[in-house]
């Protein structure tokens, strides 16, 4: 019987999660890697790697001496994310499934798993940290140390119970490092492509895939002057900014001189659910894409309760550069449950469904899901 502690790692069969395993056999955990199955409507199909992934776990589990374990979360998944998401399209907005996959099934599902398995810890290999804040007794989610990897904006949800029993060894490195350390001990994955997208939907077209779960009902697509200038697929099969797949290009904007605005770029700007109607601009800077304000709510913050009201820095999507912004008490005039956020910069294309999280410097507070984005006066 090993005295060591029992540290479970999640396995993706990517080297993020490989090399976290291999740092803490090194710190002299025992190690036990878990490969995660949330997917299995299309097992057999070109997209879904769940089937190759599991094979690359598994090449590392054995390089690096560990047990693995298959676990299916399938049904999980599919009740409490993928529902989810389904629902989200349908009411016209922009969930981001892999936030509540980590707040569902990784960090609960999972964490449970390996509790019974007699785990002190789980490890992931997402790029952040983790550390007890000596003065307040709490423990903080930090971004990762490499900027360009940094994962906490998925990460946001997780409350003081996940953090205090999770590891982010990778957190204090970066992807470069990863790579050659996995290269140095021989892992079978050091050159495997980082996995994109989300899970369940892999490489394969995302109108493709939603086709088969969310109805169509074409309607028409406008510009500010309220001309009709195309036909949309379905308010679901569209995102607020987005410019491809408008099926509109070449069409000049009303009052346009000749041979002017052919090649100005038309975004996505609104989605009128109502009227099924999506409303198109030319122009990157076009007043209805810039919002200087927001509503969230579905609020959840890592240190069990709200921040004071004042100056922070949020991400309203991921890979975006923190935005300075003044944080205010929700409608219900306080931030338990709901927040507004004010940027002296009005931010482009903020969209419902997908989360505000906020920053103090490096400590990742929490957040919520945006609910609307408030325009200019």
């Amino acid at each position: 019987m090993s005295s060591k502690p029992r540290v479970v790692v999640g396995l993706s069969g990517g080297v993020d999660s490989a090399v976290t395993a291999h740092l803490l056999k090194q710190q002299g955990y025992e190690v036990i890697g878990i490969f995660m199955k949330n997917w299995e409507d299309d097992d057999d199909s070109e997209y879904c790697s769940s089937n190759i992934d599991f094979v690359d776990a598994a090449a590392v589990a054995d390089v690096l001496g560990i047990e693995i374990e298959h676990v299916n979360f399938a049904a999980d998944y599919k009740d409490r994310v993928f529902s989810e998401f389904v629902r989200e399209y349908q009411a016209g907005r922009t969930p981001n499934p892999d936030i509540l996959c980590n707040a569902e099934i990784k960090f609960k599902s999972f964490l449970d798993h390996a509790m019974r398995l007699g785990a002190e810890k789980i490890a992931t290999g997402h790029y952040c940290r983790v550390r007890l804040n000596e003065q307040t007794g709490r423990h903080e989610l930090l971004k990762g140390l490499d900027p360009s990897k940094d994962q906490s904006y998925f990460l946001h949800r997780l409350n003081q119970a996940q953090l205090a029993k999770t590891l982010f060894p990778v957190g204090e490195l970066h992807k470069t490092e990863v790579r050659r350390i996995a290269e140095d001990i021989g892992l079978p994955n050091a050159k495997k492509k980082d996995s994109t997208g989300i899970c369940f939907i892999g490489e394969r077209p995302f109108r493709e895939f939603l086709n088969r779960y969310i109805s169509k009902e074409p309607g028409p697509i406008k510009d500010p002057t309220g001309r009709t200038i195309g036909q949309h697929v379905g308010l679901s099969f569209y995102t607020l900014g987005q410019r491809q797949g408008l099926g509109i290009g070449g069409i000049k904007a009303k009052g346009a001189q000749k041979g002017a605005g052919e090649h100005t770029p038309w975004f996505v700007a609104r989605k009128d659910m109502a009227h099924n109607t999506l409303w198109v601009v030319q122009g990157h800077d076009h007043p209805w894409l810039l919002s200087p304000a927001l509503l969230a709510d579905d609020a959840s913050w890592c240190a069990g309760e709200p921040p004071a009201c004042g100056p922070y820095a949020a991400k309203t999507r991921y890979r975006q550069a923190d935005a300075p912004c003044q944080l205010l008490a929700g409608s219900d005039g306080h931030m338990a449950a709901a927040f507004e956020l004010q940027f002296p910069d009005a931010q482009w294309a903020v969209t419902p469904g997908q989360s505000a999280v906020l920053y103090d410097g490096d400590v990742c507070l929490g957040g919520g899901v945006i609910s609307a984005a408030i325009p200019h006066a």
